[in-house]
């Protein structure tokens, strides 16, 4: 074995990994791009995960770039992502110039990994046309159709806290919450009452929690399957657990051919997809929408589990966790609450729900300090020259839109670490640039599920503080830190709080 030729083989390859990231790490200083340094070999990563959560990260990159120009450029590892700072031009990309930013770049592995096949993963006119065929199925009408349901679970959520409140006892909020979502999604989503309130280790709350587990190493594998697409699929890289794609391709199974032989109709999500699988069509609408296939159904019910779990439990945790910090916006908020109850005759009826303006601000508000997903990322798909400016982003190129980091920007919301439901009256709104709110995205690739995640969330905060009051106790973690190794935007150690009746 001739060594010097394997020492010298090494050395070379060495140095040509070097200059070659060298010169990768140069890309946004030839563009004239004002950028935040790299580090090698992780470009803005190293801490993601590990001691610091994204956002925090992101906002750091954000504050430093913005002001110098429209876009920044950043790096995840040695590949360069442009990070928007101007909202004007956040606008051009999500709405107005959409054709040159349609895909979403996220990771796609149809083969070795079903359920990534999902409606958010996809691209160009496949992305389109299964935007088209599920837009019906999240009308107004059809979350109406599903509101019972929710305010049946919600009851069994009030009825669950009665005896918490009772003994005045110090609870772990959010994951009280998280199975409450994972009830109303199980019921919403497939037909099924998951019970995840009366017993916490089933099944649906298992599978729940392994979804959105995460490390820091696999925060790197994130990273890596966006930048490094290709290579990813030929070394079979697969974002979702074994575990966690073969309970939903056997649940589904299961479920949609017990109904198909039964002739199960109920009003759900699976229902409306069937629908669609079997005939491209809804009942009473005779728009021909086509057909989906079986492996389309079982990534979008999945994508709209982990949506519907995660999101509005998200959302109803750090609200509580808010409410419970500021009493008097408690107070004002069960005041209405209780007050249109009484013009619907206690009811939680839909039209109630409508008339809970308040309690939209304290959602609305609590979703710009804790958007669920920190950011957006678009993938260019054609050269872009951006407006009023000499700067071109490539094709191929990763865009990032620092949604936390703009929520939390002194400009548009002045002193934002404050809680304030009041910035979302109807004055305040239109007095502020539209896209300074993004936690459901915007245009044509924006949340489809938005109107379903704020119903949900809304019914479950007027059922639990209609009738409880939070406070914080001797656990509650004030600031409240967020945990670096979450995918989400979630709290380290959870949310304690003290409850009892009103």
């Amino acid at each position: 074995m001739d060594w010097n030729l394997i020492v010298w083989t090494v050395v070379t390859l060495l140095v040509a990994g070097y200059f070659y990231v060298k010169n990768k790490f140069k890309y946004w200083e030839k563009m004239g791009v004002p950028y935040v340094k790299p580090e090698f070999p992780f470009g803005i990563l190293k801490e993601i995960g590990k001691t610091k959560h994204s956002s925090e990260v992101y906002t750091s990159a954000y504050k430093e770039l913005k002001g110098k120009d429209v876009l920044g450029g950043i790096y995840y590892f040695t590949e360069p992502v442009a990070m928007i700072t101007n909202l004007d031009l956040v606008k051009k990309i999500l709405v107005k110039d959409f054709n040159y930013f349609q895909d979403s770049g996220a990771y796609l592995n149809e083969k070795d990994d079903p359920l990534s096949c999902q409606m958010f993963a996809l691209s160009g006119p496949r992305w389109r046309s299964l935007r088209n065929k599920l837009s019906p199925t999240f009308t107004s009408g059809k979350m109406k159709m599903m509101h019972n349901t929710m305010v049946t679970v919600a009851v069994e959520l009030q009825n669950y806290l009665e005896a918490l409140a009772d003994q005045k006892k110090t609870i772990e909020i959010r994951d009280i919450i998280a199975r409450f979502t994972t009830d109303v999604i199980g019921n919403c989503a497939f037909g099924i009452e998951c019970n995840s309130l009366k017993d916490p280790e089933t099944e649906f709350r298992q599978i729940g929690r392994k979804v959105f587990e995460s490390s820091y190493f696999g925060f790197l594998r994130n990273f890596f399957v966006m930048m490094f697409q290709d290579l990813s699929r030929m070394i079979k890289i697969k974002i979702n657990r074994p575990e966690v794609t073969e309970f939903f391709m056997r649940v589904l199974k299961e479920t949609t051919e017990y109904r198909e032989k039964n002739n199960v109709k109920r009003n759900d999500f699976l229902s409306l997809l069937l629908q669609i699988k079997n005939t491209g069509k809804l009942e009473g609408d005779d728009t021909d929408l086509g057909k989906i296939t079986f492996e389309e159904l079982v990534a979008q019910t999945f994508l709209f589990f982990a949506a519907g779990f995660e999101g509005p439990s998200g959302a109803m945790t750090f609200s509580l966790y808010e409410l419970a910090r500021h009493q008097d916006i408690q107070d004002r908020a069960r005041g209405e609450i209780n007050k249109i109850l009484v013009k619907y005759n206690g009811e939680y009826s839909y039209e109630a729900c409508e008339e809970m303006k308040y309690l939209d601000q304290i959602i609305n508000e609590t979703l710009r300090m804790y958007p669920s997903l920190d950011s957006l990322f678009r993938q260019c798909v054609k050269d872009y020259q951006v407006p009023d400016s000499q700067h071109v982003i490539e094709k191929g190129t990763i865009v990032h839109v620092p949604i936390h980091s703009i929520q939390h920007d002194p400009e548009f919301y002045p002193n934002p670490e404050n809680f304030d439901p009041d910035r979302f009256t109807e004055d305040n709104i239109r007095n502020r640039h539209h896209f300074a709110w993004l936690p459901f995205g915007e245009g044509p690739r924006n949340c489809i599920g938005k109107r379903f995640g704020l119903l949900q969330t809304k019914i479950g905060l007027a059922h639990m503080i209609s009738k409880y009051r939070f406070r914080v106790c001797s656990k509650t973690s004030i600031p409240c830190i967020l945990d670096p190794q979450s995918i989400v935007i979630a709290p380290k150690g959870g949310i304690w709080l003290a409850i009892e009746k009103v």
